[in-house]
């Protein structure tokens, strides 16, 4: 008996799920690449500053590619949303991310900002929409496992500013989870990679700036190595893994590849113990599995 072709699963695009991976690694490499730079005299805002203006080049091409052809010219209205969300994505949600990584360790990093979609369906709910039962189990189990990794990792002498380490990640994952609710209008309206690009650039005049503020007109003095690991976080985790996700979802869809993406958080643990030597507790695992668990259940839908 012949199978109804439109019943069988869409076959497995291999090609499209290796962009999703590399481009996840690419972003959970962004924390260990951080914490090797702490290991010299740098500061976040310094750090953060190095990374965005050695991946601005690559931002101006994406933006001017994007852009030539582009019919449709920002209103005024769009521009104030495109300033307000490139701020609130990029510059307050990186500065938070890099300075709490002074305070936390790699892999409590990844998991706390991986709480961002909970987050996203909670902003949802503030503006009306109803979560499901299976949304809220999801909730749960999400935040019950960051409660795991938090208790395990702070058990015993915890580090100078260990709490306040856990909430400045936390609100990195609240200013990205605001910057993707607001972003939807927007990517219908300029098509993704034109918003990206823009956004990017927005977020990176924001670093300079408070980077002009905070030291002067003057190069950063910091030791040759760091140069070379921001210019990794400028290359393999910023402008590589942003392009190559955009290529995974084309051929994915968005809902797939954050499924795929979802090793992330395991790919920054293993990171975390392969190079910077961090110590991983059986109940820390438990605690990833809570995580990955509740945001597969929030991107596999109702």
């Amino acid at each position: 008996m012949a199978v109804d072709a439109a019943a069988r699963p869409a076959p497995a695009d291999w090609r499209g799920v290796a962009l999703v991976v590399l481009a996840a690694t690419g972003f959970s490499a962004k924390a260990i690449l951080i914490k090797f730079a702490y290991r010299w005299p740098v500061d976040a805002v310094t750090l953060l500053g190095l990374r965005m203006a050695l991946a601005l080049p690559f931002f101006l091409i994406a933006a001017w590619w994007s852009t030539r052809a582009a019919a449709q010219r920002l209103s005024p209205r769009e521009g104030l949303a495109l300033l307000g969300l490139g701020l609130c994505g990029y510059y307050l949600a990186s500065l938070f991310d890099f300075l709490g990584l002074q305070y936390v360790s790699a892999s409590l990093e990844r998991l706390v900002l991986f709480l961002y979609p909970t987050l996203v369906l909670l902003l949802r709910r503030a503006f009306g929409y109803r979560p499901g039962r299976r949304e809220w189990l999801a909730l749960a189990l999400s935040y019950a496992g960051i409660a795991l990794v938090v208790a395990a990792e702070g058990v015993g002498t915890q580090p100078p500013g260990y709490w306040l380490g856990v909430a400045l990640v936390f609100a990195s994952a609240l200013a990205y989870a605001v910057y993707l609710v607001g972003s939807g209008p927007m990517i219908g309206r300029l098509g993704s990679l034109r918003f990206t690009a823009l956004a990017m650039l927005v977020s990176t005049g924001g670093v300079l700036v408070h980077y002009l503020l905070a030291e002067g007109l003057r190069l950063p003095q910091v030791a040759a190595p760091v140069w070379g690991l921001a210019l990794a976080m400028a290359l393999v985790s910023t402008v590589l893994p942003t392009f190559l996700m955009s290529a995974g979802i084309r051929r994915l869809g968005s809902s797939r590849a954050a499924l795929v993406g979802s090793i992330g958080p395991a790919l920054t643990i293993a990171m975390g113990a392969a190079f910077l030597g961090e110590s991983i507790l059986p109940l820390q695992w438990l605690g990833a599995a809570l995580v990955v668990g509740g945001v597969l259940l929030v991107g596999s839908g109702r």
